[in-house]
């Protein structure tokens, strides 16, 4: 199982903390750095000193990294257009050397939306499912070639399609609750499926919605990595898991209960609960970004096993 290190920015965070912490990632020997894309802090943290953009953190990260996989859960659909979404992971993979990966969503969180001018439109999904058919499409179009797009919200005529990644193939990831229409864009648009913050029982409930969607789609649903996301809070004792979860807001036995919290056997048991399930990779939340010894304690206790 991989595990791949998550951030939150949007709760307070510089670009010099996310380096940090993107290093220690990357010196730790976990597989990938990833990001959220928000604007607006959650919950009673001050935000302080305010948001940083996704795809800039990630084009500084990608020239001060070797080895690490960039990329965010989930790229607001509603912040960009989708021929410059293209154009901007396109370019950051390129400046990675071919190591970004793109996690894109519908977006959701209407107070952002408000907070900076940005549209919040009703039809999201319908918006998301032409957002992909363009950006994979632009991609995937032969240099030399140009690419048309006549949808409903975005229409393209004699795009150039450039430039392209330094990938093949630019993985994308598209994840969620959804019974029915998110199944049915990851069978069509994703290598990867992933699913925020779900229990054991409902992660298995979902795989299968996207496995079966695949099959139906012509693809075998082994073509995709499953994967979770889950708030993480491991301490060498019960004190140590107590105070980490105090840091960030949280009661010790509720993370137990609905994320990854505990000593590292325990975590190490659950996280091969998950496995049993189908989940071959785990995007760790990491939301006190200062603690770097979480970081050292996470891998050394628990990856190792793995």
């Amino acid at each position: 199982m991989d595990l791949r290190i998550f951030t939150e920015p949007q709760q307070g965070a510089t670009y010099d903390t996310l380096l940090t912490v993107a290093k220690a990632t990357e010196d730790l020997g976990f597989d990938a750095f990833f990001r959220s894309d928000h604007y607006v802090r959650m919950g009673s943290s001050d935000g302080l000193p305010g948001p940083t953009d996704a795809w800039i953190t990630l084009a500084g990260l990608a020239r001060e990294t070797q080895r690490i996989r960039l990329g965010t859960l989930m790229t607001a659909g509603t912040f960009r257009l989708p021929g410059v979404l293209a154009i901007q992971v396109a370019q950051v993979d390129q400046m990675s050397g071919g190591r970004v990966e793109l996690g894109l969503g519908a977006g959701w969180f209407e107070e952002e939306h408000k907070a900076y001018g940005i549209p919040f439109p009703k039809e999201k999904l319908a918006r998301l499912e032409e957002q992909l058919a363009i950006v994979t499409g632009l991609w995937s179009t032969e240099i030399g070639a140009t690419f048309d797009y006549d949808g409903t919200y975005y229409q393209l005529t004699d795009s150039p399609a450039l430039p392209k990644p330094a990938q093949d193939k630019v993985p994308v990831l598209i994840g969620g609750h959804g019974a029915t229409r998110t199944p049915r864009l990851a069978a069509r648009y994703a290598d990867e499926f992933n699913i925020p913050f779900a229990s054991i029982e409902d992660s298995e409930r979902q795989f299968g919605r996207v496995r079966a969607a695949a099959e139906q789609a012509g693809r075998a649903g082994d073509d995709l990595v499953y994967s979770n996301a889950l708030v993480v809070c491991v301490g060498k004792d019960d004190e140590e898991v107590k105070r980490r979860a105090e840091k960030i807001g949280r009661d010790a036995e509720e993370l137990k209960a609905n994320g990854l919290a505990g000593s590292p056997a325990e975590v190490v048991d659950k996280l091969g609960r998950y496995a049993a399930i189908g989940s071959q990779r785990v995007y760790l939340q990491i939301l006190d970004l200062d603690d770097l010894d979480h970081l050292e304690l996470i891998s050394s206790q628990v990856q190792s096993q793995l």
